[in-house]
């Protein structure tokens, strides 16, 4: 069972990706201070198992979300079906893309990564030589190279208080194997995270699309931020 309990303060910043007072590093990647002991002692487990257990991505900042972000929107980085093929931009109104980009990358400010609590995950010594992390579902899925991985976080990874937010595609984000969430934190952060808060933080921006975003934030925020899976 988890055993470090959530006492950080939680503050607009904290749900927001724009303060880091909640994180310690950990892997070249920056995790929040709560989820840290359960985390070591479940890569622990995953290495006597015979997994490299490793961090793709752990916190992220509004800053570099929104750079994730703009660089979709304005064509700089593909935008992907839901099977994972590039659209033509050309072909999408500011509308569509932004839905579209909604099923594979959050909205600057709504990403759960600001928390520190959600973090991408794969083995590295499952990992082919010369292949690159995708972070595409084929990689986890049977007969990927991530699969056995996969399966053993099903088995496992509730016992360090982990679960997958993304593992069904419930018509918002599309399946994320990947994405794993520390529940007893992310959880009560997801309940402060609010639609005036979500507002009030792309209004405040210059994110690429802001007038189409605004314009939808409510059917955003229902089908693509509180839309997840149960533990």
């Amino acid at each position: 069972m988890p055993t470090t309990p959530f006492a950080h303060r939680i503050s607009d910043g904290l749900l927001t990706g724009q303060s880091t007072d909640h994180l310690v590093s950990h892997q070249q990647h920056f995790i929040h201070q709560a989820i840290e002991p359960d985390f070591l002692a479940m890569q622990q487990a995953a290495k006597v198992a015979g997994f490299e257990l490793c961090l793709a991505s752990g916190f992220r900042s509004f800053e570099r979300q929104q750079m994730i972000w703009d660089n979709k929107f304005n064509g700089l980085r593909p935008i992907l079906d839901h099977n994972s093929q590039p659209l033509d931009p050309e072909l999408l109104s500011d509308k569509e893309k932004i839905m579209a980009i909604l099923r594979w990358s959050a909205l600057p400010g709504a990403s759960r990564h600001h928390w520190g609590t959600d973090i991408d995950i794969y083995a590295r010594n499952c990992l082919p030589v010369g292949v690159q992390l995708q972070l595409e579902p084929w990689e986890y899925q049977d007969g990927g190279h991530q699969a056995e991985l996969a399966q053993w976080l099903t088995e496992h990874m509730a016992k360090y208080g982990f679960y997958l937010p993304y593992k069904n595609d419930l018509g918002g984000v599309s399946a994320e194997p990947w994405h794993l969430s520390y529940h007893t934190v992310s959880q009560p952060l997801l309940q402060h995270f609010t639609l005036e808060l979500l507002h009030r933080t792309i209004n405040q921006s210059q994110v690429a699309g802001k007038s189409q975003i605004l314009a939808n934030l409510d059917s955003i925020y229902n089908r693509f931020i509180i839309n997840i899976c149960e533990v």
